[in-house]
């Protein structure tokens, strides 16, 4: 896959633009987009699955900017979503409500409303209470409620524990165990049409065994529903595909489906899929521009102007991302180039966890910009007004033009919704 972040003469660029002339034109902190690896790292799933019958549907939830989700939409995306507000935002963008997948363990009544006025594809139910809710909905309503069940396979996805979601002591899915009397159950409720067969075990696999082994539990899964009269449309095995950070070796698109679709071919069952940061992590950079240098007796410190607000995938998961010069230093010491240096690069927020990276080799000057790469998935959509800190700009860029796709929040804006308390009697 090509990369649309490179340096061009000691210039950090995206396509045609360089990193520095963004940073001027929109600030800093600003988490920069490009079109094009949005596209192909999209492309790469649609054209694995080629003309077998299925969907991917990209997980909102790691970067839910509705210009994001506009461009996979013309794109023929379908989307996952986990609440009504990512609903809205894939409407909102031009997303079809068709191809829409509704994951979470907690949706609430209005949400499942919302839903079915929509019209979306299917409902991943995770538990019995929420198909027993459902049913009641999608009866009030005078509606049909499409339903795949989500199971809990328990299966070691060898990952993040914040991150794994297929094992027993999760909160996710239904126990693969309890699944056939689940199955049952929403057979005979009036207002519920069984469709599919959920499985999502984790986040940022890099190995095809935790995939293949969920599955194989899931087709015993289907080979138990059969014997009871239970007959289903589509397999849908989550996302969880992992990208290189430093120096994974990730699987690729076309091996993992190739290998799902040998699998279940037999069973004439479409495919789903979910791929939320394979499709956008490595499409996006966080900028952030240094504002001091400090040491300590032990330490060297550089404070830029991002913070866990911005990314908080350091401080929450410990992942390492990598973080470059947007300008490579030229020359030696005696040149002015400063000397190379053990930072950690750490924002101003008030917390010891504020950090970004550790354990840094590089030459640092103040003022300079820095590039934080693969902050694609699960930077924006994850950030705060943490320390009342304006949450920064988005920016997509496609070729040698650029677009504001998220102004820089003001004060104004990120106090819009709160209010004084009215005046005391006595004043």
């Amino acid at each position: 896959m090509n990369n649309a972040f490179f340096y061009r003469d000691q210039h950090f660029c995206a396509e045609q633009l360089t990193i520095a002339e963004l940073a001027e034109q929109y600030g800093t902190p600003c988490y920069i987009y490009s079109r094009a690896m949005f596209t192909e790292s999209y492309q790469a799933f649609a054209n694995a699955l080629g003309d077998y019958p299925g969907m991917i549907c990209y997980a909102v939830k790691a970067n839910s900017n509705i210009a994001v989700l506009n461009l996979l939409a013309r794109l023929g995306a379908g989307f996952d979503i986990v609440s009504g507000g990512e609903l809205q935002r894939v409407l909102t963008a031009g997303g079809d409500a068709a191809r829409i997948v509704f994951s979470g363990v907690g949706k609430s009544a209005d949400e499942m409303k919302m839903a079915l006025e929509a019209g979306i594809f299917c409902f991943n139910v995770e538990s019995e209470a929420e198909l027993k809710l459902l049913n009641q909905v999608a009866g009030d309503m005078g509606r049909i409620a499409p339903v795949s069940l989500r199971v809990n396979p328990d299966v070691d996805a060898k990952t993040h524990p914040y991150i794994s979601t297929g094992l027993k002591e999760n909160k996710f899915g239904i126990a693969i165990d309890d699944a056939p009397r689940v199955y049952r159950a929403g057979a005979a409720m009036e207002h519920i049409q069984l469709q599919g067969v959920d499985c999502h075990i984790g986040s940022q696999l890099t190995e095809i065994e935790p995939f293949m082994d969920a599955l194989e539990r899931v087709l015993n899964l289907l080979e138990q529903l059969k014997q009871s009269g239970i007959q289903l449309q589509h397999i849908d095995m989550g996302g969880g595909l992992g990208v290189r950070y430093k120096d994974e070796q990730p699987i690729a698109p076309l091996q993992y489906i190739s290998a799902l679709k040998d699998r279940i071919s037999k069973y004439g069952l479409e495919l789903l899929l979910e791929p939320g940061r394979a499709i956008s992590a490595n499409a996006g950079i966080l900028v952030t521009r240094v504002q001091y240098l400090k040491n300590n007796e032990n330490k060297s410190f550089a404070i830029v102007d991002a913070a866990m607000n911005d990314l908080i995938r350091p401080t929450l998961y410990s992942a390492w991302q990598n973080i470059i010069p947007v300008k490579k230093a030229q020359g030696s010491k005696e040149d002015g180039v400063p000397a190379s240096d053990i930072y950690d690069i750490v924002g101003p927020i008030c917390e010891t966890g504020d950090f970004l990276g550790t354990d840094r080799q590089m030459s640092l000057r103040q003022g300079e910009l820095l590039a934080i790469c693969s902050a694609g998935a699960y930077g924006f959509t994850m950030s705060s007004n943490y320390n009342s800190r304006n949450r920064c700009a988005e920016v997509m860029v496609d070729g040698d033009q650029s677009h504001l796709i998220r102004a820089r929040e003001t004060f104004e804006m990120q106090i819009a919704g709160e209010a004084l308390l009215p005046a005391d009697k006595d004043e």
